[in-house]
């Protein structure tokens, strides 16, 4: 690989540090790029000392900037707050509010990762491949047509985040973590002693940070009180604040701690603005399914001809058995087993092989 360039995402957390360094140990000339996609005073938010605070965008970048200066590689970095905005956050904002529950990585991924962070890199720089440091793989079949692929590491592989990626996206891309597990990164980290290589997984929302949910969307939703209804006897059990502070199959946080019953979220509706709660003991007759439908579906590459698939409706949740069946643009899918919570809003992935064939946003359960 000497004398091929090639650009990575350097987020100053251990994985694209650990890429960077697989990268320059075979040959490549690296060179690593830092994008800030938030601003928290830009965006408006409320009671902030400065536009770092609750995301960790600051210290994010001085951790790059170390990595960089001991890998003798040079960094840039680069502002797509707008770009978020507009094509991330404005969607994600728009599904809290009417009840559903988005998954903004996925299109952050398609977005802004792979999209307009991908084309800057190819039109600012003389560079032969994109890197970043996510948890997938790459096949090039005898027809150059691409499959994704899932990494060795099941329990971290990220292929349900890219799901939407395009063939032109996965063009020219490289995981060099596709092959190693997160176990041997840190371990790889740690023997080098690369800076980062103890530095805490990012976990929740990006743009969160580890502020409490409700604080943070407070600042872009109202606040619409309603009522909490037990789905089974019809009786209020209690007050809501608004339907996007929850989630189907949310147990804590219902302020009902008073009632005899555990009760969890099994349905929202948005028209009469209704939280509907169930006793735990009921949550099968409630909670689980079968069934879904998928729009916005993207196929990564060729649709199977074989509908029998695998589906997972949550990152690294279990697989489960499952067909499909195609009805216009939408995706009817059919699990072999009921499963628990599925909600409105997330990403239905399918896979086959250990190949993600794609996925699609549900919109029918």
């Amino acid at each position: 690989m000497k004398n091929k360039k090639i650009i990575i995402g350097l987020s100053g957390g251990v994985d694209s540090a650990v890429s960077a360094f697989i990268l320059k140990k075979a040959g490549y000339d690296v060179l690593g790029v830092y994008m800030q996609n938030w601003d928290a005073f830009l965006n408006g938010e409320n009671n902030l000392k400065s536009s770092d605070d609750g995301c960790e965008s600051k210290q994010d970048y001085e951790d790059v900037l170390k990595i960089a200066k001991y890998l003798d590689i040079k960094v840039h970095k680069v502002n797509f707050v707008k770009e978020y905005w507009d094509n991330v956050f404005e969607d994600f904002i728009k599904k809290y509010s009417l009840g559903k529950t988005p998954n903004p990585d996925v299109l952050c991924n398609k977005n802004i990762k792979f999209e307009a962070f991908r084309n800057y890199v190819f039109k600012n720089f003389e560079c032969d491949y994109f890197a970043t440091g996510h948890y997938a793989n790459k096949v090039i079949n005898l027809d150059l047509s691409i499959d994704l692929k899932m990494s060795k590491d099941e329990k971290k592989d990220q292929t349900y985040f890219l799901c939407q990626l395009n063939q032109e996206q996965l063009k020219n891309v490289i995981f060099p973590l596709g092959n190693i597990t997160k176990q041997e990164v840190r371990k790889i980290a740690e023997f080098y002693k690369i800076p980062s290589w103890d530095k805490k997984d990012s976990t929740g929302i990006c743009f969160i940070g580890k502020r409490k949910f409700k604080d943070f969307i407070d600042n872009y939703i109202e606040k619409k009180p309603g009522d909490i209804i037990d789905i089974s006897t019809k009786e209020v059990v209690g007050k809501h604040e608004g339907l996007h502070y929850f989630t189907i199959g949310q147990r804590k946080g219902l302020g009902l701690a008073g009632n005899p019953d555990k009760y969890l979220v099994c349905k929202k509706d948005l028209d009469k603005n209704i939280i509907y709660v169930s006793p735990s003991l009921d949550e099968e007759k409630y909670l689980f399914s079968n069934k879904c439908t998928l729009n916005n579906f993207n196929w990564i590459n060729k649709i199977p001809v074989d509908n029998n698939v695998k589906i997972r409706y949550r990152h690294c949740g279990k697989l489960h058995n499952a067909n499909f069946t195609i009805d216009n643009d939408k995706v009817i899918i059919n699990i072999e087993e009921e499963v628990k919570s599925i909600s409105i809003g997330q990403y239905v992935v399918l896979y086959k092989d250990n190949i993600c064939l794609g996925g699609g946003e549900i919109i029918g359960i």
